[in-house]
């Protein structure tokens, strides 16, 4: 049976459910609006469109027909999106994570994947969410190869971030990267561009409008001054508030949520790009006994 549990510290809140390892809601307390929401929000029972809030291993996106060879051998994943015709998201989205640790302010979930016909390999995963009064929500993933073979893997995590559920059309959204993959018609990636090229240049900040955007970002700048982490924010004029997600990973997908009203853009930091199980960028490969870990965090200013 899934479970809820709620953590605190200072201003911000946090739900999280055990099915997927996932983020039902954050939210930071206003001291003139109230409690705000960072994330859109969505319902613990039901289950949750677009992928919100889920913890995707051991690949993140998609992978291209569901098919991919590593080491010799070729692979075929259960396709799970019709309409692109896609393995997507990884293998853990639905699974029922056990609640390793807990306390007032963060929680721990844990899963085993085992070795099948399409990825025979054994990861022991964990989540860790946690809450910091001056932070924010920090994510923390990894994965260790159980297993007696190398194993491919990549990761990401899957809010949808908001302005307390404003139209994103209205909101200044601000991408510091250089390249997005151009897709086809089905969203599987095809050339690697300039994000000029594509009119996705966000990196100065800059009002959504109309536009639909469903990419993978690339050349992220990272700073010195966020210990070589990189921000995506957005933002509302309106109410000038900011909610930020900030990581060290080389890519980032961001999609503007058409599929839930545009109430909120899904802020995805990826170990490695859509379909990175063929093309072997940014792939990491596990060894047996081998552990990887990555970190994002997001927050309200």
């Amino acid at each position: 049976m899934s479970k809820k549990i709620l953590i605190q510290d200072g201003p911000y809140q946090a739900e999280l459910i055990s099915i997927g390892a996932g983020l039902v809601s954050l939210r930071k307390n206003h001291p003139e609006f109230g409690l705000q929401d960072l994330v859109v929000p969505f319902d613990a029972d039901e289950v949750p469109v677009g992928y919100k809030g889920k913890t995707l291993v051991p690949w993140p996106n998609r992978i291209t027909g569901g098919k991919y060879s590593f080491q010799g051998h070729d692979y075929e994943l259960p396709v799970n999106e019709a309409s692109t015709g896609a393995a997507l998201h990884g293998l853990a989205c639905w699974e029922d994570w056990e609640v390793t640790a807990q306390s007032t302010s963060a929680v721990t979930f844990a899963v085993e994947i085992c070795p099948s016909p399409y990825y025979p390999h054994s990861l022991h995963c964990q989540v860790q969410y946690s809450l910091d009064a001056s932070e924010g929500l920090n994510i923390s993933i990894s994965a260790t190869n159980t297993g007696s073979s190398a194993a491919p893997y990549g990761t990401s995590t899957h809010p949808y971030l908001t302005c307390n559920l404003a139209k994103i059309d209205d909101c200044i959204l601000t991408i510091p990267a250089g390249t997005v993959w151009a897709t086809d018609q089905r969203l599987h990636p095809v050339t690697l561009q300039s994000v000029q090229q594509l009119d996705l240049d966000y990196r100065s900040g800059k009002q959504i409008g109309a536009q639909t955007i469903d990419h993978a970002f690339g050349e992220v700048t990272v700073s010195p001054n966020l210990g070589d982490s990189w921000q995506v924010r957005l933002s509302d004029p309106q109410t000038q508030m900011s909610v930020v997600m900030q990581s060290d990973v080389p890519w980032v997908q961001v999609y503007s949520g058409d599929n839930i009203g545009r109430v909120g853009a899904a802020v995805e930091p990826m170990t490695c790009p859509p379909n990175a199980f063929n093309s072997g960028i940014d792939l990491i490969r596990l060894e047996p006994g081998e552990s990887t870990t990555f970190t994002c965090k997001i927050f309200a200013q």
